[in-house]
């Protein structure tokens, strides 16, 4: 019996789960995490008017969002003033991601990344056809510099760099970002990826009034204000650039409770001030923690630390999977050398409570199996 086919890039293309939730190791190992550290989640939740936006717009649910996002649109350049024309609403900044890819990168053409920086990029890549080229990272910051020379060496269609950086919560000043986009190739789109900019020092971003026809900003409501589970991301750049999202978008993909959501999110200015001085204390913390164990934290930008575990990625590993066996939630980075060390996400005290109470048994155990 003849059955329909994938086509052969599809065939050719692993199925695999990239990311594996805290509720899927929780199904295996049947008991729940006592600290959910480990997605960069904002633990501390999203705005309480948010919450109760999102509560009353429940009885409108029946019907479908604006496919325009128009309110959140208007919104969203009220706060950063610039036009509404240049804003994209979507699912997330992984959907825009997988759209601006779709727009852009064909079968063979080329595409540039670090080697281990936040993986959703590169799945959306080999997913149409691209191919991926990887530069390493320099002292544990993505190399802008080596961006730009891989591209023009290869003759990319994109590069993708997020700053502040996934996994290791380094991040550049505005101006070397604003360098390297002076210095990209005219027919190659930078993907600029500022998921966790409103939780970075003054003067990492670029003015969000620079554009270029082929330079592409990202940000997202999942980090800083708390609404990583309502998927609502937005992009940045120039009406033409941002019209062409409507050749592919999903025009139904938004929620209304996300809409409405993120509507009050960004009105609420007073709750991200509390955020980042939460995010401040816990990262603070976990430094803390980091050195009450012999191990160093590295400074962030981000609401999560990543910490060096001293050794390599086996040992990182061996310590990852302590912590999972004791029910702390954490993961790392997944290339050589940045491997060598796990990332905790900022949270409440009592979840860090318990990351500081189970870290020591963890290690004992990861270095019993080195010895």
């Amino acid at each position: 019996m003849k059955t329909p086919q994938l086509t052969p890039l599809a065939a050719s293309l692993p199925a695999t789960v990239p990311f594996v939730g805290p509720e899927a190791q929780e199904r295996q190992s049947g008991q729940p995490f006592v600290a959910r550290l480990g997605a960069n989640e904002s633990a501390f939740g999203p705005s309480p008017k948010a919450i109760a936006a999102m509560q009353e717009a429940v009885k409108d649910v029946w019907m479908y969002a604006d496919p325009e996002s128009h309110n959140l649109r208007q919104a969203l350049a009220r706060h950063h003033a610039i036009p509404a024309e240049t804003i994209m609403v979507g699912e997330g900044i992984d959907t825009l991601l997988g759209l601006a890819v779709r727009l852009y990168v064909g079968p063979g053409d080329h595409a540039v990344t670090s080697a281990g920086a936040y993986p959703t990029f590169n799945y959306h890549v080999a997913g149409f056809g691209g191919t991926l080229h990887a530069v390493p990272y320099k002292d544990d910051h993505e190399d802008p510099d080596s961006l730009i020379a891989k591209a023009v060496e290869v003759g990319a269609k994109m590069i993708y760099i997020a700053n502040p950086d996934n996994p290791m919560g380094s991040y550049h000043d505005a101006d070397a970002i604003t360098r390297m986009i002076d210095r990209l190739p005219d027919d190659c789109m930078l993907i600029l990826d500022e998921a966790y900019i409103e939780l970075a020092p003054d003067g990492t971003a670029p003015d969000i009034t620079l554009t270029r026809p082929n330079l592409l900003r990202m940000r997202t409501f999942s980090k800083a204000f708390g609404m990583a589970g309502a998927r609502v991301g937005y992009a940045i750049s120039t009406p033409q650039l941002i019209s062409g999202f409507n050749k592919v978008r999903n025009h139904f993909g938004m929620s209304r409770i996300s809409q409405a959501g993120a509507l009050a999110a960004i009105a609420d200015t007073e709750w991200i001030t509390h955020i980042r001085q939460e995010v401040t204390t816990a990262r603070a913390r976990i430094a803390q923690i980091a050195t009450e164990n012999s191990l160093r934290a590295l400074p962030s930008a981000t609401n999560f630390v990543t910490i060096d575990c001293g050794r390599d990625g086996a040992f990182a590993r061996a310590v990852l999977a302590a912590l999972i066996q004791r029910a702390i939630f954490v993961r790392m980075p997944f290339v050589a050398p940045q491997d060598r060390c796990i990332r905790v996400s900022c949270g409440p005290s009592v979840q860090l409570d318990a990351f500081a109470a189970a870290l020591p048994a963890a290690l004992k155990q990861a270095h019993a199996e080195f010895e």
